[in-house]
């Protein structure tokens, strides 16, 4: 009977030490939050979220953007800004929207190629999406929205204050028949 007195008198000792352990972790954890706190203060980490913003963005300065389209020769095909003009600070990104509707009864493969005025404008305008960048099928009637994402670069000379960027589709041979009239594939 002395030995189970002892064994109750020794898990009555233990149950105490794991309450008292499992006290003092919860507490810690209370306390460890104005250290967080401080730490994130002093070392200028937050848990605030902080809207980003962009910094190269020259709002103290407006370019104005014209945009034009053009068909080559012989390709039967409608194709239109859906925005003629807008208002850009240097270093902000935007897109446009260019129309493109093949108006006949058979499919065509076509390639914008793109103008600059004035011409070395091109250089400080950077296109990061351009449907310019691959050559475009249209199956018959078919009518697509292309996007031209770009920014002008801040460092774009200051006495320039519009650029026009124009693109002209030409219709593309089929592949097969470039390879047919030069030699190849035979």
């Amino acid at each position: 009977m002395a030995e189970a007195m002892d064994r109750r008198e020794q898990n009555t000792v233990l149950l105490r030490k794991l309450i008292v352990v499992t006290v003092a972790m919860f507490g810690f954890g209370f306390a460890l939050v104005p250290f967080y706190k401080k730490i994130c203060e002093v070392t200028g980490l937050s848990r605030e979220r902080i809207a980003p913003s962009n910094t190269q963005v020259d709002f103290a300065r407006t370019v104005t953007i014209e945009f034009d389209s053009n068909v080559g020769t012989g390709l039967p095909w409608r194709f239109e800004p859906q925005t003629v003009k807008l208002e850009v600070h240097p270093g902000e990104m935007k897109q446009v929207f260019y129309r493109v509707v093949n108006t006949t009864d058979r499919t065509i493969v076509g390639q914008a190629v793109p103008a600059y005025a004035p011409a070395y404008a091109a250089s400080y305008f950077k296109k990061i999406e351009c449907f310019c960048f691959s050559e475009q099928t249209l199956k018959p009637g078919e009518e697509r929205l292309m996007p031209v994402q770009f920014v002008v670069q801040n460092d774009l000379p200051r006495n320039v204050h519009t650029i026009t960027l124009s693109y002209t589709f030409y219709e593309r041979a089929p592949k097969a028949a470039v390879a047919g009239a030069s030699g190849e594939g035979a």
